[in-house]
C-alpha cells in the first residue's frame, strides 16, 4: 500500500478548506481498502463534521478493516462536534496512518493514545513537513495564541513600493496581484497603516475571479482616528468587518459615529508615537485572529520587522528600477549598524509570476 500516494490524496482534499476552516486546521482524510479509495472528505468550515467522520460516513459499511489517512491526529475530545476517535473505532477500522501530532501541547498524543488502545494500528509522520506547511497558520496560533504574520510587499529591483508623491499602480503585473488575492483569502485579517488608505483608498477585500473567497477583517492603524469616514473601508455594504487600532487620545464624537456604523475600535499603547506591534499582536490573538496579512506601508512593515512578530515574507519584485533615492523604501525605521545585524530569511523559495519574482520565507530571529 502506498502510504504516500494516498497522504497527499489527504492533504490534497485539506488544502479545499483554505480560507475556510479557521480557527480550526485544514484536514483532509480518505478512506482506503484492498489499495483502492472508497471514502473521502474534508473539514469544509467551523462547526461543521470533522474530515474523518466525512470520509468514513463516505465509506459506508467499506470502512471496516480499511485504512485511513488524516492529514492530523484525529481529535480526542469534545468540541462542537464529538471526537473523531470515537468515529474511528465504532467503524471498524484497522489502521489510521496520520502525518503529524496534534501541535496542541495540551492534547498532542491523546488521540492516538487512544486508538493504539483500542486495537488499532497508528502509522505517523507521514508527508509530515507538507502537513507542517499546510497548516502553519494554526500551529502558530495554537502554540502561542498570537496570529500567524506574513508581510507582503511589491518593490521595484532597487527596492522602491511607491514613488515620492505615493503612487504604487501599479507596480507588479496581473498575475501577482492575483496571487495577493488568493493570500487574503487564506488569513484572517489584512493590516495597513492609516497612510496606506490616505494614499490609497482601497477596499482590502478578495477579488478571485469566478471563484468565492473570503474577505479578511480589514484592521487599520490609526493611532489619532485622522481616517476620512467616507473611506473604502469603512463602507457599510463590505461583508466582513473593519476594526480601527488608535491610541488613547482621539476625537471621541468622530469615534462614537464609527461605532454607530458598525466599525470596532482597539485601544492600543504607542511606542515612539506609533501603535505597539507586539502588544497589538497579543490583542489581536485575544480576538481569535489566527492568522495576519500585512500590507503596509513602510512604516508599518519597518515596526512589524522591529517587533519580531513576523513570521513570514512574501515580497514580491517587478523588473523595473525606480532610480535616484526619492521614492518610498519597503520599510522605514531604525536599521541595522552592521550588515551582520541583519535579520537572516531561511527557507527561501522563489515563485515567478509573469516578468514578476516572489520571494517566500521564513524570518530567523
Amino acid at each position: 500500500m502506498d502510504d504516500l500516494l494516498f497522504m497527499q490524496k489527504a492533504l490534497d482534499l485539506a488544502a479545499r478548506g483554505i480560507g475556510f476552516t479557521s480557527p480550526n486546521p485544514m484536514v483532509g482524510a480518505v478512506v482506503v481498502s484492498n489499495n483502492l479509495i472508497v471514502g473521502e472528505g474534508w473539514h469544509q468550515s467551523a462547526g461543521k463534521a470533522h474530515a474523518e467522520v466525512v470520509a468514513i460516513d463516505n465509506a459506508g459499511f467499506e470502512a471496516r478493516n480499511s485504512t485511513l489517512y488524516v492529514n492530523l491526529e484525529p481529535c480526542n475530545h469534545t468540541g462542537r462536534t464529538p471526537p473523531c476517535t470515537d468515529k474511528i473505532i465504532e467503524s471498524g477500522l484497522k489502521r489510521v496512518v496520520i502525518a503529524m501530532r496534534d501541535p496542541n501541547p495540551l492534547v498532542t498524543g491523546n488521540g492516538i493514545e487512544k486508538l493504539l488502545n483500542n486495537g488499532i494500528e497508528v502509522t505517523v509522520d507521514i508527508c509530515k513537513e507538507e502537513a507542517k506547511k499546510l497548516n502553519e497558520y494554526f500551529i502558530k496560533y495554537i502554540k502561542t495564541t498570537t496570529p500567524y504574520t506574513i508581510v507582503k510587499c511589491a518593490a521595484t529591483l532597487d527596492g522602491r513600493i511607491a514613488s515620492e508623491n505615493g503612487d504604487s499602480k501599479w507596480i507588479t503585473g496581473i498575475q501577482s496581484r492575483q496571487y495577493v488575492h488568493e493570500i487574503r483569502h487564506s488569513v484572517d485579517a489584512i493590516l495597513v497603516g492609516i497612510g496606506t488608505v490616505e494614499k490609497d483608498n482601497p477596499h482590502l477585500t478578495t477579488r478571485l475571479g469566478n471563484k468565492t473567497g473570503s474577505d479578511p477583517i480589514r484592521i487599520i492603524l490609526d493611532s489619532r482616528l485622522s481616517i476620512n469616514e467616507d473611506a473604502a473601508v469603512l463602507e457599510s455594504s463590505l461583508i466582513s468587518k473593519t476594526i480601527i487600532v488608535t491610541g488613547s487620545h482621539v476625537n471621541k464624537e468622530k469615534k462614537a459615529r464609527m461605532i454607530e456604523q458598525g466599525i470596532e475600535f482597539i485601544k492600543a499603547p504607542l511606542s515612539n508615537g506609533n501603535i505597539d506591534m507586539a502588544v497589538l499582536n497579543v490583542l489581536l490573538g485575544q480576538r481569535g485572529i489566527t492568522s495576519l496579512l500585512i500590507e503596509g506601508g513602510s512604516k508599518i512593515i519597518g515596526s512589524a520587522f522591529a517587533s519580531n512578530i513576523v513570521d513570514k515574507i512574501c515580497f514580491f519584485y517587478a523588473p523595473k528600477i525606480f532610480g535616484g533615492n526619492s521614492g518610498i523604501p519597503i520599510s522605514t525605521g531604525k536599521g541595522c549598524h552592521l550588515m551582520s545585524d541583519c535579520l537572516n530569511v531561511a527557507d527561501i523559495k522563489i515563485h515567478q509570476f509573469e516578468n514578476d519574482i516572489m520571494i517566500e520565507g521564513y524570518p530567523q530571529y
